[in-house]
């Protein structure tokens, strides 16, 4: 008996370290960044059960392959309606500013489209007035709206715009909604999923979470965009989810969200509808490519503005999101302003920053004081010395959540979307983000960053150096984590 209980001892022994190893061979075969790599071995080596059960789950990328064959196939039809768009020269820019020179390039060798004009764009601060715009936009659509949410929770001025697409469905605009499974899952529990489908709206849950899907790829992969589209004329895309501030997240303690979206007309909405036509076809199988809208000729808008669309996920340029972040950064001379809820940027992000600010640039980053993940915020600590001894001014904004999420480079090139600075955003989530080539339009986002700043605390470089012990400590153990944020 004691001969069998050391075999199974043994076996049990053998099977736990070959299973570790298979597990470290698929990390180092991931080719991410080294500390990365470390960070998951140390994890799964210190702490094993966890470690293991936490790979599984969020360690590594498993894909739906139903839905990988329906990104292939999507892909060669997107290719031909993006060359029937190219018919109309009018609508591409030639040639770009010196700062966004080489990230319109990277953009357009990338995705075979060069950046967009003939646009209308503005820049939309208030949560309240966002929402009073975008319900008269709906009350006025003549033919479709479409929009993808990863947080939709109602209650309060939210509930005005399930009104208002009611009413449009009614009257005969064809209206369909893509929601995060996990994002919304207070709208998928309440009545409004019942009420707004008897009203004909095509409601669809995205990267449903259950108990067999975990298997079949990672939890944490969110569809984490926010778009709006109407009439394929009118889009909106920015950090705002469909959320009043008044009641989201107020048991936190942390205040109200803050955040910002570009609503856009004329032929960018085409580029947006392509993202959300991938989108609505790999969570249903239906095919829904943008009807091109005849007033894209028509309007004689003199904005000088040049907009490029960034998306990531299935269908889309892979590390396309990090390529644009790292050229954006490298582009910079003068002034580089980020504004982001979530500070944990890759190395080679974070290399970036530093070095721009070692060659002269000004450089300002702006978060949350209080940030909704306790993650996040012990662990976005971990950067701040290296920022800090760089030069690197960090502000913390003491106003509630700041939860936009932009970049401005020395006043003229402005990236601002759905991308945080951290893992997730970078590698993981379907993201949209807008790179915008506009003098004036960088003007106006600096004017919002400026009373970012204004009603925020700047970190004293002597005083953080002086900080407790136990603070590092429980900083470089959230760091330690990193690979799960």
């Amino acid at each position: 008996m004691s001969i069998l209980y050391k075999i199974i001892n043994w076996v049990i022994f053998l099977g736990y370290w070959i299973f570790i190893t298979f597990i470290i061979i698929k990390i180092l075969n991931k080719r991410r960044t080294i500390p990365y790599s470390l960070s998951w071995i140390l994890i799964i080596y210190f702490l094993p059960l966890f470690g293991i059960i936490t790979w599984i789950f969020f360690g590594e990328l498993y894909s739906d392959k139903k839905k990988d064959k329906i990104a292939s196939i999507i892909l060669p039809q997107t290719t031909n309606w993006f060359n029937s768009l190219k018919i109309n020269k009018s609508f591409f820019n030639i040639k770009n500013s010196d700062v966004a020179s080489s990230v319109f390039k990277l953009c357009k060798n990338r995705q075979c489209l060069s950046g967009i004009k003939c646009n209308k764009l503005e820049l939309l601060t208030s949560t309240k007035k966002i929402i009073k715009i975008i319900i008269q936009d709906i009350n006025l659509a003549k033919y479709n709206i479409e929009m993808v949410f990863y947080i939709w929770k109602p209650g309060g001025i939210v509930d005005e715009v399930a009104m208002a697409l009611i009413k449009s469905s009614k009257r005969g605009i064809l209206c369909r909604i893509i929601l995060d499974s996990a994002g919304s899952i207070e709208f998928f529990k309440s009545p409004w999923v019942k009420i707004m489908r008897n009203s004909g709206i095509q409601i669809v849950e995205a990267m449903k979470v259950n108990l067999f899907r975990i298997f079949l790829r990672r939890v944490d992969l969110r569809q984490h965009r926010k778009v709006i589209l109407i009439d394929n004329y009118i889009a909106y895309t920015g950090s705002m989810n469909l959320i009043d501030p008044l009641f989201f997240k107020q048991s936190l303690g942390i205040g109200q969200w803050v955040d910002i979206m570009a609503r856009m007309e004329g032929p960018i909405a085409a580029t947006i509808g392509i993202v959300y036509s991938f989108d609505w076809e790999i969570e249903t199988g239906k095919r829904i490519l943008p009807i091109f809208n005849v007033n894209y000729k028509k309007n004689n808008f003199k904005n000088k503005n040049v907009i490029q669309v960034i998306a990531s996920g299935l269908g889309f340029p892979e590390n396309m999101i990090h390529q644009v972040l790292l050229t954006v950064f490298y582009s910079a001379k003068k002034r580089l302003i980020i504004t982001t809820p979530y500070l944990v940027p890759s190395d080679d992000l974070l290399h970036a920053i530093c070095t721009a600010s070692h060659r002269g640039v000004k450089v300002t980053i702006i978060i949350p004081k209080n940030n909704d993940s306790l993650l996040v915020h012990w662990a976005s600590k971990a950067f701040f010395t290296e920022l800090l001894e760089s030069g690197v001014k960090i502000y913390q904004f003491k106003k509630g959540l700041l939860h936009t999420k932009s970049i401005l480079v020395d006043n003229q090139l402005s990236v601002i979307g759905t991308v945080n600075l951290d893992m997730r955003s970078i590698w993981l989530n379907f993201e949209i983000t807008l790179i915008i080539d506009d003098k004036l339009f960088s003007k106006n986002l600096y004017c919002i960053q400026k009373e970012y700043i204004n009603n925020s605390i700047l970190i004293n470089k002597k005083l953080w150096n002086t900080r407790s012990i136990w603070k590092k400590i429980i900083e470089k153990i959230f760091y330690f984590f990193s690979p799960l944020l």
